[in-house]
């Protein structure tokens, strides 16, 4: 069903090329319409540019999710911190929970991507209990989402998305990216980043935080307003004991280790 939406809508983009380009180019009202378009695209994408470089050493403002938030009633609670002042156990516990092959791949886990486009057929009679994490987005892709745009899954989202990951990938790095993901996801109802979350449930900063904390509160990111870490939810409690466990099983990557020390 996704293949078929897919081609449908690569099939009216080449019908319109197809139409503009024999018939409606030489309709000067047209012309200047399409030349318009054209030239704002180009200045909103310079825009764009300068933005990247910019959140390249400060954190974004705001984002749209945030502001989201704020407009629907949650609240808006967030203190950025710098990367050395986030604990260990924090930058561990996300890689381990949400994207173990973070260091190794250039912001798309196609393995995941390949898994979601064509899922294995199960029989209805029998239920499979998915892994925690899995068929989830990378974190680069996670930070394209949330710091520039808004929570959908139309494929024009997506597209914006998989740009947003190739460029912060290759403009900020992995310890960047990795910075603004634990300084702007969503921990919490209204809770955004480390430092607000260490804070609303720990009653600690970002730095202190140990490991069965951290595995906590990266165990709530699926879905951060239904899966509680205070009270602590069912989902919670049980991804957060395999959250320990995948800490110990990926701790001693040297390419993690890399990205995680300060």
């Amino acid at each position: 069903m996704q293949r078929l939406k897919l081609i449908v809508i690569l099939c009216i983009l080449t019908a319109f090329i197809i139409i503009y380009f024999k018939w409606l180019r030489k309709k000067p009202f047209i012309h200047k319409i399409v030349n318009t378009s054209f030239r704002i695209l180009v200045y909103l994408h310079a825009a764009l540019l300068v933005y990247l470089l910019v959140l390249k050493w400060i954190n974004p403002p705001v984002t749209i999710t945030q502001l989201s938030n704020l407009f629907n009633g949650n609240g808006l609670k967030r203190d950025y911190v710098n990367f050395n002042s986030i604990s260990y156990n924090a930058k561990l516990a996300v890689i381990a929970s949400e994207d173990q092959l973070f260091p190794d791949h250039n912001g798309f886990d196609w393995n995941a991507i390949k898994k979601s486009i064509t899922p294995p057929k199960r029989k209805k009679s029998k239920k499979k209990k998915i892994p925690p994490g899995a068929g989830a987005s990378t974190i680069s892709q996670q930070v394209a989402k949330n710091v520039f745009l808004w929570q959908g899954k139309s494929y024009f989202r997506k597209g914006l998305e998989a740009y947003l990951t190739f460029m912060i990938e290759n403009m900020w790095g992995k310890k960047r990216v990795l910075d603004v993901y634990l300084n702007c996801i969503e921990m919490g109802k209204g809770i955004f980043g480390i430092e607000a979350a260490a804070h609303a449930y720990f009653n600690k900063p970002a730095s202190e935080l140990s490991r069965q904390e951290a595995a906590m509160i990266a165990a709530c990111f699926p879905n951060p307003k239904i899966y509680t870490v205070k009270p602590v939810s069912g989902f919670v409690s049980y991804k957060s004991r395999w959250i320990l466990n995948q800490m110990n099983n990926v701790e001693e990557d040297e390419d993690i280790q890399d990205i995680i020390k300060n």
